[in-house]
């Protein structure tokens, strides 16, 4: 009887994240109203110093990521886009210089100069260079050599690997239907029964796994859901159930899980966040899947249902259960032209107190929760995530948010992000300008 009052190490650690949350939360509570504002303010400069100052030199402790340097550069780089600045000319120039030496002769980024070409690295790099804007930076990608290098991690199951002789998983499903997509050379080849593979890895509880037979994941639920809408074919997915998986996923902190009872973390803001607001301009789809499953109507939910959902555009309409008429690199700015039929599926204003009061370092930079180091990464999708709060209300990309939306002084107001590539909507519009013509 006293061994089954233990606690297993999960529920030790979950008591002791709640402990620290809630105390943060009581502490606020209590404050003088000046002093809350001053906690739930926005620290600009001090996360801009921060960045900067990663983006011009890293410490030897830096050295574990030495395969994951255009990472470095993207997170900080969306970063410093989200809070509204830019880099200086001659840091613009370092990072266009330094990942056109991490571009490989066949195709691809690799994670540094002279290393293979992976596709996370490329999706790295390439939203790093869409991030900086410009045409050299923007002209510095080989888009031939890209696209043979995704035909190249294509697999007969319609997944990719995500390099030569590399894992198979939705991951890499994403990161290279995005850059196909975003850089306009995204084909049927390319997107062969890329569905197929997707479908095949949401699970029993809603979500999606990163492979067949694996739990469902928050950051491969946002990769499995953002790629089945670039293909047309999200109408396919189980939605219901995605959405009541990911529901759930927000626990009492406000903050996000990645998995069923696990920990909270502060980059899942953005993961199981972003993927919300995907879901949120999917209302009618379903809605659609809701009245088939009470009334019995069209295939299971599953599989295809009667309604479809029209993504406009200028060069005509796509279905959202059928291929893309026209180009198919067209469907993220189709997607992102849609109204956000819904409100928000979770608590914006808790999950921007959360990133604010338990995420954010004072002195620059934000962490994963409390007890945690600051750090880039985390600091990359807390912000992607407090974006997404902040303009989940809007009803259209275009619309500004009132003030309710946003927890703290209305200072605090990010850019707004194309959520299925998490970049800068106006650095999003610049490449899909630039890339319009075929390569």
């Amino acid at each position: 009887m006293e061994e089954s009052k233990k606690q297993t190490p999960s529920q030790s650690e979950q008591l002791k994240v709640q402990t620290e949350v809630f105390y943060a939360y009581k502490h606020f509570d209590s404050a003088p109203n000046h002093v809350q504002n001053q906690w739930l303010t926005l620290q600009r400069y001090n996360h801009i110093e921060y960045l900067t100052k990663g983006l011009e030199h890293l410490g030897p402790g830096f050295c574990c990521l030495d395969a994951n340097r255009p990472w470095l550069c993207y997170w900080i780089l969306h970063s410093i886009a989200l809070l509204g600045e830019s880099v200086d000319c001659d840091l613009e120039d370092n990072a266009i210089d330094f990942l056109s030496h991490c571009q490989d002769p066949d195709g691809g980024y690799g994670g540094g100069p002279g290393q293979l070409p992976h596709l996370a690295t490329t999706y790295a790099a390439v939203n790093s260079l869409i991030t900086l804007g410009g045409d050299k930076a923007l002209s510095s990608i080989n888009r031939h050599k890209l696209h043979n290098f995704l035909l190249r991690m294509k697999v007969s199951s319609g997944g990719f690997r995500m390099h030569d002789a590399g894992e198979i998983d939705v991951r890499a499903c994403y990161t290279a239907i995005s850059v196909a997509s975003i850089l306009n050379i995204l084909d049927e080849e390319l997107t062969e029964n890329v569905g197929n593979y997707i479908l095949s890895c949401q699970t029993y509880e809603g979500g999606i796994a990163g492979e067949p037979g694996t739990e469902a994941h928050g950051g491969y639920t946002f990769c499995g859901l953002a790629t089945m809408i670039l293909i047309n074919e999200v109408d396919r997915l189980d939605l219901l159930s995605l959405i009541d998986w990911m529901a759930f996923r927000q626990g009492v902190e406000s903050g996000f899980q990645g998995r069923t009872n696990k920990l909270v973390d502060g980059c899942y803001s953005f993961w199981q966040g972003g993927a919300m607001a995907l879901l949120q301009r999917l209302s009618s789809l379903i809605d659609a899947q809701m009245r088939s499953s009470f009334i019995g109507e069209g295939e299971q939910t599953t599989g295809r249902t009667k309604a479809s959902v029209k993504f406009e555009s200028g060069g005509g309409s796509a279905s959202a259960g059928s291929p893309a008429q026209g180009n198919l690199s067209d469907a993220g700015l189709s997607f992102l032209n849609r109204s956000a039929e819904a409100d928000p599926f979770f608590d914006t204003i808790g999950l921007q107190r959360y990133i604010l009061l338990c995420s954010q370092d004072p002195h620059g930079g934000l962490k994963d929760k409390p007890g945690k180091h600051r750090d880039y990464y985390h600091t990359c999708y807390c912000l992607s995530g407090l974006s997404v709060c902040q303009h989940s209300w809007s009803k259209t990309a275009k619309s500004q948010p009132l003030p309710p939306a946003i927890s703290g002084p209305y200072t605090n107001l990010l850019e707004p992000i194309q959520p299925l590539f998490n970049v800068v909507i106006d650095k999003y519009h610049q490449a899909n300008d630039f890339f319009s013509v075929s390569y």
